[in-house]
């Protein structure tokens, strides 16, 4: 666990450092480009951002958000663009590779079908930082650095904390299928609960779905108490479906936006697994901008844990201005 936080705070004062060092350059201009979902920014260091998130999912516009602003601070040209396919999310990094970028970020929800274009990307001189998912397979596969949190650990904790809340059958709501970091939290969860643990399988890009499935469940099994969402827009999704079904049930939550925050205020989610995702989109550009200028690396072989923090009742009107200015 020491050696967690030292490499946590190691990136915090490397970024500050660079920062306080780099007032000079100047910011960049960003542009939405609508329905390929990404934005450019001119620099001398060019970086594509290439994660696996889907259309609307607000958990992602948080890392595009931190990766766009570290590329105006630094003068570095940030692209972001998305696909939750894992075939198609492999063609962009191939595009990136072909466009002879400066560096790119990737998240690894299915590490295997994106295994050939990133070890291209690493053969062809491009330094790679994956983040979010997939840190078993970063080193393996050539990345210099992997950013985000320990899935299992986080997971651990969280059914720590449910169990501590008197928590007895616990529902945990898979939101993507064939995402390996989700099964994680949800093993992790089912070993730090040390109860009943369900998994119930739903499609975040269907949400009047999602509610429906929780709802029946908790309408077929009353033990159920309460319900674990692995993304912040499950848990409002889960809230409401544990009114429509007059359930005692509570919910919990990986990762936040405002309506989580507004939920944890009105007592509707009890805390958010915080894993801090602006910080997923800009730390790797900040690390891949020390490695150009500087031949820095950060981590020295570990992850840089961004991850897990907790947000309840206790803190949540701190975050909170931030959650709305789309950070947290």
């Amino acid at each position: 666990m020491k050696s967690r936080l030292v490499i946590r705070a190691g990136v915090a004062l490397a970024g500050v450092a660079l920062l306080t060092a780099c007032s000079g350059p100047t910011g960049t201009n960003t542009q939405n480009t609508g329905g390929n979902n990404s934005s450019q920014a001119s620099g001398d260091l060019k970086v594509s951002v290439i994660t696996h998130g889907t259309a609307g999912d607000a958990f992602w516009s948080v890392v595009k958000v931190g990766a766009e602003d570290a590329g105006k601070q630094l003068g570095v040209g940030v692209t972001y663009n998305s696909d939750g396919d894992p075939g198609a999310q492999a063609k962009l990094i191939d595009n990136a590779v072909s466009q002879k970028v400066g560096g790119i970020v990737v998240s690894m929800a299915n590490p295997d079908a994106l295994k050939t274009s990133v070890e291209n990307a690493v053969k062809a001189g491009i330094p790679v930082i994956t983040i979010n998912s997939g840190s078993a397979k970063s080193a393996e596969f050539g990345a210099m650095a992997h950013v985000g949190q320990e899935e299992t650990i986080a997971g651990e904790e969280a059914g720590e904390k449910l169990k501590a809340a008197g928590k007895t059958k616990l529902l945990c709501v898979i939101h993507e299928a064939g995402n390996s970091g989700l099964n994680q939290r949800c093993d992790g969860a089912r070993s730090g609960f040390g109860g009943a643990v369900e998994n119930l399988q739903v499609d975040i890009s269907n949400p009047t779905d999602i509610e429906a499935r929780i709802r029946a469940k908790l309408q077929s099994d009353a033990s159920v108490d309460g319900v674990l969402a692995l993304n912040p827009q499950v848990a409002v999704n889960a809230a409401s479906a544990i009114k429509g079904a007059s359930s005692k049930a509570q919910v919990a939550t990986f990762d936040l936006n405002a309506d989580v925050v507004s939920a944890i205020k009105a007592g509707e989610v009890l805390f958010a697994v915080d894993q801090q995702q602006y910080q997923q989109g800009y730390l790797p550009v900040v690390m891949l901008k020390l490695f150009k200028d500087n031949a820095n690396t950060l981590g020295g072989g570990k992850p840089v844990l961004t991850g897990p923090g907790f947000v309840d009742k206790t803190n949540v009107d701190k975050v909170a201005e931030y959650a709305k200015n789309g950070k947290r």
